[in-house]
């Protein structure tokens, strides 16, 4: 029983067995759960990304038995639980469009494992599952903050200039 839920936890309830693009079908998951975690203060957000990726690690490690030790397409955990990540503390993210463009920054960099990202798959076990998921949120992290920075600049001097 234990092992089923630990299954189910890992395939974002069965979002990761899509056929095509599991670990977009499962980050749909950290959505809802970005936008929860961003109404809440930034301590409150840190304690729960901190608490939700440490346990992320032993789901991961669990499921990965299953696929011979492999960080298998089906488990999605890692991915539903690090993209918060790529927008905590960013106000901004509460605007719908806002939290979109992260997630597709997030699934961009998550997906490609530029440099930094894909060193993590050198990392065996959960650990190493959820590291390559966690640097991906924070790569974006600085890309929205950068963005989202010039954004109110240029809005503001549009203002000053009407």
């Amino acid at each position: 029983m234990l092992d089923t839920f630990n299954f189910w936890l890992a395939t974002g309830f069965g979002l990761g067995l899509a056929p095509i693009a599991p670990g977009t079908f499962g980050s749909l998951l950290g959505i809802p759960l970005a936008w929860w975690l961003l109404s809440r203060p930034l301590g409150q957000q840190g304690i729960v990304m901190a608490v939700l990726l440490v346990l992320a690690v032993p789901v991961c490690h669990v499921a990965a038995w299953h696929y011979d030790g492999l960080d298998h397409g089906s488990i999605v955990a890692d991915e539903y639980v690090a993209f918060p990540l790529a927008v905590i503390g960013l106000a901004a993210a509460r605007h719908p469009l806002v939290i979109a463009l992260g997630f597709g920054v997030y699934r961009f960099f998550d997906a490609l494992k530029p440099p930094p990202i894909h060193l993590t798959e050198f990392v065996h076990g959960g650990f190493g599952i959820v590291l390559d998921d966690v640097i991906a949120a924070l790569v974006t992290w600085v890309v929205m903050a950068i963005g989202i920075k010039l954004w109110q600049r240029r809005a503001s001097e549009q203002h000053l200039s009407s």
